[in-house]
């Protein structure tokens, strides 16, 4: 550095470092000869052989360096990161020899290892405390002596094996955070240790996951995303632009596989995954991470506005797709993973970093956590400053397919609250193989808790103890088959006989979506799930005067030229508190439900014979109750079931759920309502409202339509009125409670409380 820079330096930086802690003050000095390196290197090549210039750039580093001491939020990252970094340094590097699946030691020392070299590699960076070069030096080294004599994982898992994983997906994340690593230290290790570490492991390794598993790197799916990132991002890193052009463009470099191709075919116009809000959540960690180190090496690509800002918009869906910060639990999804994940800390801050939108603060808010990377500071630093604005959680309807054309899943919300109520409608593809055969399936969230709930993936992640951390083998039996969703099941079989190659290849149609001032209702049928049967689901989000909570209409009908036995289970989360059926419980023994498709690891609890009346149920979840109104038939009946026959490991959880079964039918309308009300609080000792206030349902057919009339007891009425054919200019008219009921429209809602709505 020359001398003037130098003596700028000494004259305008040593009185702002007198405040400052020791530490920070070196680390200060040290930015201000950082921020000048930096301002020199930015006339270079990006392909140049400059580090760090992946997903953090010298740039990002010397602004950190420059300004951490006016960002406390920055400060504690920084003291908790290096804290935590060395408790990693103070025990022996240890690169064990793979052996063990998913949950075992080696498999979790191996992912240890890789977010102990990411985190060494950005310490290293901002203090340039040599002690974390050399652990990051010292650990790629040994795997760079290990990588080269392995073969396939001993218990490779039955998608396609890694190395130093069970499977390839778990060496692809590998290669994110390592490579990253090595871009933190390469410019500060020897040309012959470089030349070690990229020759033994990074090219190997990026080699293996793309011409060696072309299988999954040309792959749809969130294994081929990933496996593209690592290719993508050690090509940049290495300088080799082959290993750029493949994983952009896939190994022929055609356009047809490929990083853009998963931005293409994975992301609906709305931003919404094929595989659901759990791996939405999954994959989008290797998108936002790999089009930030293409934005930096490959700008004119524009990454983050292809297909129409396809990444950004799937940001802002993944947070939309979650109630109380946990997403929703649909498909092939451990229900415990929330916004709160790192995928998701990493794209919202890259997308604030990109947008400068306030509300994605108050989601960095609910994650409570800082990156210390430059768009991770960006954050943070705009926190500090007070910038954040709510993040508006709406009703929508999300398209689902790559041209939107595939269904979609649907959230009404009534308000934005933690406690608010949710009710998402799933109407959309199956998902890839991660799907579950749930078509016109629905959950309900309230008071913070799930209520109708999906039962999501039949694992313990990472548990080696429980099948090795496998999807346990009742996630097909038992998690993707119908029964285990509240969607109607035609004589005991799953949709599309359980073969989701199959059911890909059709999605539900959507008839009504709808928001208006005092009803939200969304409408879609397939004619496909079942062989001659066609079904139709309407459900409504009814806010009334004088009811705390809004009513849940439900309109389920079955069509079909030949008899069926239809089957409409209601899984609920609960303590059953009342009921009016005549019940005949099992109190002795227990029979189970079937022998397949689900059926087989259900005991009856009890059964009750419906008649031409309204059965309900009440239950209590947490402090509030919930009533199940059900329109019934003679002939007709209720079965109360439990999970757990057939299940000698305990795999499953203990849930309950309800079975309207209708024996024999050709065509069935299901009616029902799902009311929210009173409290109940145990420690003060009093009971509010624990009796629902609806007194009545009744409904009649048209030609083609359905009107629904639901009762209150203080005499309120609320009717709608749903079309299966035409158009918003389609007349109709139904014989309904004496009278004739006329509308234009696909449907018309009415309440003795509120104006008439068509639509």
């Amino acid at each position: 550095m020359s001398k003037l820079i130098m003596s700028r330096l000494t004259i305008s930086g040593l009185g702002m470092f007198n405040c400052m802690p020791t530490w920070l003050a070196k680390l200060a000095a040290h930015s201000l000869v950082a921020l000048a390196v930096a301002s020199a290197a930015v006339s270079t090549s990006a392909w140049a052989d400059v580090h760090p210039n992946l997903t953090v750039t010298q740039s990002d580093i010397a602004m950190i360096s420059a300004q951490i001491a006016s960002v406390p939020r920055a400060q504690v990252a920084l003291e908790e990161l290096t804290s935590k970094v060395n408790q990693a340094l103070a025990q022996p590097i240890d690169v064990p020899l793979p052996k063990d699946a998913g949950g075992g030691y080696t498999h979790e020392q191996h992912k240890r290892n890789y977010k102990a070299l990411c985190d060494a590699g950005l310490l290293f960076q901002i203090t340039k405390d040599t002690v974390y070069l050399d652990f990051v030096e010292r650990m790629l080294l040994s795997y760079a002596e290990l990588y080269p004599t392995l073969g396939t994982h001993p218990k490779r898992k039955e998608q396609t094996p890694g190395k130093l994983f069970w499977q390839s997906l778990n060496e692809a994340m590998w290669l994110v955070h390592t490579i990253q690593a090595y871009d933190m230290v390469a410019s500060s290790i020897s040309e012959v240790n470089r030349s070690i570490i990229e020759d033994n492991l990074l090219r190997p390794a990026a080699h293996y996951l793309s011409v060696g598993q072309p299988q999954t790197f040309n792959k749809i799916h969130n294994h081929g995303t990933w496996a593209a990132a690592a290719v993508g991002m050690t090509g940049y890193v290495l300088q080799d632009d082959n290993l750029v052009q493949q994983a952009l463009y896939g190994l022929d470099k055609s356009g047809e596989a490929g990083f853009l191709q998963q931005i293409n075919q994975l992301f609906s116009p709305d931003g919404y995954y094929a595989e659901g809000p759990y791996y939405q959540r999954f994959a989008l960690l290797p998108f936002v991470l790999f089009a930030k180190a293409i934005e930096v090496n490959d700008p004119q690509l524009k990454i983050f506005e292809y297909r129409d800002k396809a990444l950004l918009k799937a940001v802002r869906t993944s947070v939309q797709l979650s109630y109380n910060t946990l997403f929703f639990g649909i498909n092939d999804a451990i229900k415990d993973k929330g916004i709160d994940t790192i995928e998701l800390v990493h794209a919202n801050a890259i997308a604030y970093e990109i947008t400068g939108d306030p509300s994605l603060l108050a989601v960095a808010q609910e994650q409570n956590q800082t990156l210390l990377t430059g768009y991770g500071f960006a954050v943070a630093q705009a926190i500090d400053q007070n910038l954040a604005e709510p993040f508006q959680y709406q009703s929508m309807q999300l398209r689902d397919g790559k041209d939107g054309d595939q269904g979609a899943l649907t959230i009404f919300r009534n308000g934005i609250e933690h406690g608010h109520q949710a009710l998402v409608l799933k109407n959309t593809s199956q998902g890839l193989g991660h799907g579950h055969f749930d078509k016109l399936n629905w959950l309900y969230f309230d008071n913070g808790e799930e209520i109708i709930s999906d039962y999501g993936a039949a694992r313990f992640l990472n548990i080696e103890a429980k099948y090795g951390g496998h999807y346990l083998p009742e996630n097909n039996t038992w998690a993707k088959q119908t029964i285990a969703h509240s969607t109607i099941v035609v004589d005991q079989s799953s949709q599309f006989d359980g073969d989701w190659r199959v059911s890909q290849k059709f999605a539900p149609e959507i008839k009504i979506f709808d928001v208006a001032e005092n009803i939200k209702i969304s409408s879609a049928a397939i004619d496909t799930a079942y062989d001659g049967v066609g079904l139709t689901r309407t459900m409504a989000m009814i806010n009334i005067d004088g009811l705390e909570h809004p009513l849940i209409l439900d309109i389920f009908k079955a069509v079909s030229s030949e008899e069926h036995q239809y089957d409409l289970p209601l899984h609920y989360q609960g303590q059953i508190i009342s009921h009016n059926m005549a019940l005949d419980a099992n109190i002795k023994n227990l029979s189970v439900l079937g022998e397949s498709n689900g059926y087989q690891y259900l005991w009856g609890r009890g059964r009750a014979s419906l008649e031409a009346s309204l059965s309900q149920l009440t239950w209590l979840n947490k402090d509030r109750f919930y009533t199940y109104s059900t329109l019934g038939n003679k002939g007709e009946e209720m079965i109360f079931a439990q999970l757990g026959a057939n299940d000698p490991n305990f795999n499953l959880r203990n849930e309950s759920s309800l079975i309207h079964r209708v024996p024999k039918a050709k065509q069935h309308t299901f009616v029902s309502v799902l009311e929210t009300h009173g409290e109940y609080n145990g420690r003060a000792e009093f009971t509010l409202d624990a009796k629902s206030k609806v007194v009545s349902v009744n409904s009649s057919e048209g030609d083609r339509s359905t009107v629904v009339t639901v009762v209150l007891i203080d005499g309120t009425t609320v009717s709608l009125a749903i079309a299966y054919g035409g158009d918003e200019n389609t007349a109709h008219k139904v014989k309904h409670n004496d009278a004739v009921v006329e509308w234009v429209g696909r449907y018309a809602f009415l309440s003795s409380d509120a104006a008439k709505t068509k639509k």
